[in-house]
């Protein structure tokens, strides 16, 4: 029979987490993204407890010698799963990828016998989601079966799941221009220094600039970023400094954006008193011959009866963006309606708490 759950302790890790500084909108390494925002926080959330991601702590009695590995479920335990999303196309498939599985992934993800990662991988061209609801179903489905669930439960008033999300789009940018004239685009790159330029994120840029209707990506796509805000991005650009174009960057920031928001709420249907759920939403900006960057965009947490959430916004018109000295380079700050991209405001969704029965 399950014990009590104490709420009251997992609240304390969620508040903890939302007392974390973030910094949104700006182009930064991946590894100051994956570490000081994405890790930082998920780790907040499981501190103190028996971290449970690798399938021989998750071993039954049997006549093998692996129970020896089973954990002991007295303990404060939790068992995480990740999911994320990343474009299908094959330019984002490559450095900054990486480095998510080896810097998030690998502290995260749950591990399978033989020790390697086991993802719920989803890669939808445009890197949003296919649908919200069918991620969260199929990623709290996966994490644990029903026996397991009350061995847990059972086992201290402490423990509980952890399902992590991270929803990736992604941008090109490139130099063109003449010698001396080079002036920075967003929405195009090189795969190679010998390459011709071509679209990134190319389903996104052609949703807006040759939708078809019988297309099922260009539908949900367009979709994806409301009828409002593919009118607006379809018919004029987003200029910042120097007449740089940053629209396609802003249509692939909305795509991630309502992505966490859409996928938020739908975890709310499917974790019980005892689930946890922790999301992110970036845009990986893809350079020829250069390592990524990454643009952190949002934050979420689900549990207890509340969706909070930390982002920038999804009206279009109000995003605008400037360049700034970072790192011995001009990096891209998108700005949204004149907020402080540090200190955004959280918003508090309230949603009824499926209890598991147990």
């Amino acid at each position: 029979m399950a014990k009590q759950f104490d709420a009251a302790a997992a609240q304390q890790r969620i508040d903890r987490l939302w007392q974390l500084p973030a910094s949104f909108g700006m182009e930064r390494n991946a590894y100051h993204n994956y570490l000081n925002e994405i890790v930082s926080d998920r780790y907040a959330l499981i501190k103190g407890l028996q971290l449970l991601r690798d399938e021989l702590q998750l071993a039954s009695p049997g006549s093998s010698d692996i129970h020896a590995c089973g954990a002991d479920l007295s303990l404060p335990s939790v068992v995480t799963t990740l999911a994320y999303t990343n474009c299908g196309d094959r330019i984002h498939q490559g450095e900054a990828t990486k480095r998510y599985r080896d810097v998030v992934a690998s502290r995260f993800a749950t591990l399978s016998e033989i020790g390697e990662l086991k993802l719920e991988a989803f890669f939808p061209a445009g890197g949003g989601t296919d649908n919200g609801a069918t991620l969260a179903h199929v990623t709290v489905a996966h994490q644990i079966d029903q026996q397991l669930r009350q061995k847990l439960y059972s086992g201290n008033a402490q423990s509980m799941v952890l399902v992590a999300i991270d929803l990736k789009t992604h941008v090109g940018r490139l130099r063109e221009g003449k010698a001396g004239h080079r002036k920075r685009t967003y929405g195009k790159t090189r795969e190679s220094p010998w390459r011709e330029p071509r679209a990134a994120c190319g389903a996104i840029a052609d949703t807006l600039e040759n939708y078809q209707p019988h297309n099922m990506i260009h539908r949900r796509i367009r979709d994806d970023l409301g009828e409002q805000n593919f009118q607006y991005l379809a018919r004029q650009k987003i200029l910042i400094d120097e007449g740089i174009d940053i629209t396609m960057a802003v249509a692939a920031a909305i795509v991630a954006i309502r992505g966490i928001r859409n996928t938020a709420m739908a975890l709310t249907q499917e974790l019980d008193e005892r689930g946890m759920g922790h999301l992110t939403a970036s845009v990986t900006v893809n350079r020829p011959s250069r390592d990524d960057l990454v643009i952190y965009l949002a934050r979420a947490t689900v549990f207890g009866g509340q969706v909070r959430l930390q982002c920038l916004g999804t009206h279009a018109e109000k995003y605008s963006g400037k360049l700034v000295e970072y790192a011995g380079e001009r990096r891209l700050q998108l700005l949204y309606n004149d907020l402080d991209c540090d200190h955004l405001p959280v918003e508090t969704i309230a949603y009824p708490i499926q209890w598991s029965g147990l």
